[in-house]
C-alpha cells in the first residue's frame, strides 16, 4: 500500500499542540473518519495473563463506537491492542518506530500484524522517511506522537522500570485524561497502573469508564431483552439477580437456592455464552 506524505494542514490539530510536534508525517492506509475519539494504548512488552484478558475484554466493549485504538506496534500490550482493536471492527492507527515501508518494519514478527492493520482500513503512522530503520532512542519519541494523537491514554500494566511510565506521564503533560487498568497489590506487573491510580489517573475497570473519558455517551441499555424461556429455575434467578455486575459470593449468598444448583446454573448460563464473568464480577452476556 502506497506510503505518502502528509500535509500538516491534514494533520490531527491535537499533534501540533505539543511540545517539539514532529517536522514530518508519513501514513499509509486511512486515518479516522473526523469525529472519531482516539485511544493509546500503552503497556508492557511482557505482558501478563490478566493484562491481556483486560486490554481484550476492554476494547471489545468499545465495538460500535466512533474510536480509533493508538498504540505503537511492539509486542505485549501494543500488538493486544491492534488485535482487540481489528476484532472489536474497530479503526486502529500503529505508530512504529522506524518508517514505514515493509523492509524496516519491526518487530519482524508483527509485519502480518501490519498489514492486517492496513487490510482493514486502519493506518501506519510515522514521522521518519519510509525507509529508515528504528534505534533505541526513536521510540520516546515516537511515544510522543502516540500521546499527542490521543484524546485519552490507557495504561494496561507497567513494571517499575518500564519505559510506559514515561509514555504515561506525557498524558499529564499534554492535557490528555489518563486510565489505568487495576492490578493485585503486590503483582509487579500492576505496579504503573496502581501508581498513576493512586496519582489521580482514571481507573478503567469496565469499557464504560473509557467512554466516559472520551466524553462518548453509552447506547441505551435494551430494557426489551427478556430472559430465555427455556431457562431452569435456578437460571431464571441468576438472570434476574444480573441486571446488574454480581461477584459469585453474592450470587450464591442472595440466590435463595442450594449452593450447588447455583453453581451449575451459572456454569450453564456461561455455556450457553448468556453470562460471563469479568474481573471478579459475573453480567449478563
Amino acid at each position: 500500500m502506497e506510503i505518502r506524505e502528509l500535509a500538516r494542514e491534514t494533520w490531527p490539530a491535537q499533534l501540533l499542540e505539543i511540545p517539539g510536534p514532529p517536522e514530518r508525517l508519513w501514513v499509509r492506509g486511512a486515518l479516522p473518519p473526523a469525529g472519531h475519539k482516539l485511544l493509546a494504548v500503552v503497556g508492557s512488552r511482557a505482558l501478563s495473563r490478566y493484562g491481556e484478558e483486560a486490554c481484550r475484554t476492554l476494547i471489545a466493549g468499545l465495538a460500535g463506537y466512533p474510536i480509533s485504538i493508538v498504540s505503537g506496534l511492539a509486542l505485549g500490550a501494543d500488538a493486544c491492542a491492534h488485535k482487540a482493536a481489528l476484532s472489536a471492527g474497530l479503526h486502529t492507527i500503529a505508530i512504529p518506530g522506524s518508517g514505514l515501508d515493509d523492509a524496516v518494519i519491526g518487530p519482524r514478527a508483527n509485519l502480518p500484524l501490519a498489514r492486517d492493520i492496513l487490510a482493514s482500513g486502519g493506518a501506519l503512522l510515522s514521522e521518519h522517511e519510509p525507509r529508515y530503520v528504528a534505534h533505541p532512542y526513536d521510540f520516546p519519541a515516537r511515544n510522543r506522537i502516540m500521546v499527542g494523537l490521543a484524546d485519552a491514554v490507557l495504561v494496561v500494566e507497567a513494571g517499575p522500570q518500564s519505559g510506559t511510565l514515561i509514555t504515561a506521564r506525557l498524558a499529564g503533560e499534554y492535557g490528555r485524561d489518563l486510565l489505568a487498568i487495576p492490578h493485585r497489590i503486590g503483582d509487579p506487573h500492576g505496579y504503573g497502573a496502581n501508581l498513576f491510580i493512586r496519582l489521580g489517573a482514571a481507573l478503567a475497570a469496565e469499557p464504560l469508564h473509557i467512554l466516559e473519558a472520551l466524553g462518548i455517551a453509552p447506547d441505551a441499555p435494551d430494557e426489551t431483552r427478556e430472559a430465555p424461556r427455556d431457562l431452569t429455575d435456578a437460571e431464571r434467578v441468576i438472570w434476574n439477580m444480573l441486571e446488574e455486575p454480581m461477584a459469585r459470593d453474592d450470587i450464591l449468598r442472595g440466590g435463595k437456592a442450594a449452593a450447588g444448583e447455583l453453581l451449575t446454573a451459572l456454569v450453564s448460563l456461561e455455556l450457553r455464552g448468556l453470562a460471563k464473568e469479568e474481573f471478579g464480577a459475573w453480567r449478563r452476556a
